[in-house]
């Protein structure tokens, strides 16, 4: 009887277990981990193991493309990348460029990106950083910046080492940051680029270059644009999507999707994520600081109220189940001066339980304090007329 017990317990533990880990809000997904963010609020709409640490592979690039574009002013100082030995050697896929080759970095970010070349990474990583391992100093401090807190970079271009890992919210959040920068959405959503390399000595043309976008998202959802696949034996097919159809932005992230042959689950995931963002999900306006016309009382102004306005407009995806509410934090009086934009209090808007944005009130108006020589110039004024 005992025995039974045990044999029973160990099957129940089992099927639940197995639930855990195999358990997910979208029938018949195939990555390990994945979520579903809405790019404008960042708010989860769907995910499943999302915090679960996990190699990420090229998608790492995502986090060298957009640090490479703020260090160098968007693009604007021009700056010359010289390929060194060590960015040289790197294992494919490989730009294939050879040791003292210049390039100049906008053209290399297409390298970077489009292709996935993981020597142009390590050169880039050099150029940026000085050392591959600075750069990876800047990677791991951005993404703290940004709260990818469960993110550690340790190469540039997402060969597996075991202290190189991200999780799928985190990598979502980075792409979401990245998605708000011009050139990088620029750079993935172009179909291919041409550039040249120079020699190091006089800088005439050494090679002619034409790079190719292997992400064949783009082609497969109206909106799609990009954004980074990736691949190694460890994390297995990943791939970070976004899409931007009428008024509605998501980012999908899908980690550990398959082995080979199965490159095309990875597109097959992504593509019912963002399915069941377009089914499940609209845009709403909950918060329109145009329609905002209050007052706060003043103490010691000239005026008795001062007039409030209040920033921002706030349109985010909601669903069916999805409620919402907005709370005011205001004083109830102020101490005069005002000047005009002063911060006066807050709007906090709420979906669900959560907190999604928060919108400064401000002072509509200047109001100057009401001295004592105001009160004086008052009485002298009462007394010149009766006496």
């Amino acid at each position: 009887m005992k025995k039974l017990c045990f044999i029973f317990t160990m099957v129940i533990y089992l099927l639940l277990n197995v639930r855990w880990v195999y358990a997910t809000d979208i029938p018949g997904m195939n990555a390990k981990a994945y979520i579903l963010i809405d790019e404008v609020s960042g708010r989860m709409l769907c995910g499943h193991s999302e915090n679960e640490r996990m190699p990420m592979a090229s998608t790492t690039k995502i986090m060298t493309c957009i640090l490479a574009i703020e260090n160098t002013e968007n693009l604007k100082d021009n700056r010359m990348v010289t390929f060194s030995k060590e960015a040289a050697s790197m294992p494919d896929v490989q730009l294939d460029a050879v040791e003292g080759e210049r390039f100049y970095i906008k053209d290399l970010l297409y390298s970077l990106m489009l292709e996935s070349h993981n020597d142009t990474a390590v050169a880039v990583a050099e150029s940026i950083g000085g050392t591959k391992e600075n750069f990876a100093d800047m990677m791991n401090k951005k993404a703290e910046e940004i709260g990818a807190v469960n993110t550690h970079f340790v190469t540039p271009n997402g060969l597996d080492d075991d202290e190189h890992y991200s999780t799928a919210y985190d990598m979502a959040v980075i792409a979401r940051y990245a998605m708000q920068n011009d050139i990088f959405r620029e750079i993935i959503t172009t179909p291919d680029y041409s550039f040249d390399s120079y020699t190091k000595e006089d800088m005439k043309v050494y090679k002619h270059y034409i790079v190719n976008n292997k992400d064949g998202f783009l082609n497969m959802m109206d909106g799609a644009c990009g954004v980074k696949t990736g691949y190694t034996s460890k994390a297995g097919y990943c791939f970070v999507g976004a899409l931007r159809r009428a008024n509605r932005r998501f980012i999908s992230v899908v980690l550990g999707c398959g082995w080979p042959p199965d490159k095309s689950k990875k597109w097959k995931d992504t593509k019912k994520l963002m399915q069941y963002g377009i089914d499940n999900y609209t845009y709403k306006v909950i918060w329109d600081s145009s329609k905002y016309s209050k007052s706060v009382k003043i103490k010691d102004g000239k005026k008795k109220e001062v007039k409030l306005c209040a920033k921002g407009v706030g349109c985010y995806l909601l669903g069916d189940d999805d409620t919402y509410t907005i709370e005011y934090d205001l004083p109830d009086k102020i101490q005069a001066p005002v000047s005009k934009n002063d911060v006066i209090g807050n709007v906090k808007v709420y979906i669900n339980t959560e907190i999604i944005e928060q919108y400064d009130i401000c002072a509509a108006e200047a109001i100057k304090e009401r001295k004592m020589t105001f009160f004086k110039n008052k009485i002298n004024a009462f007394f010149t007329c009766f006496f």
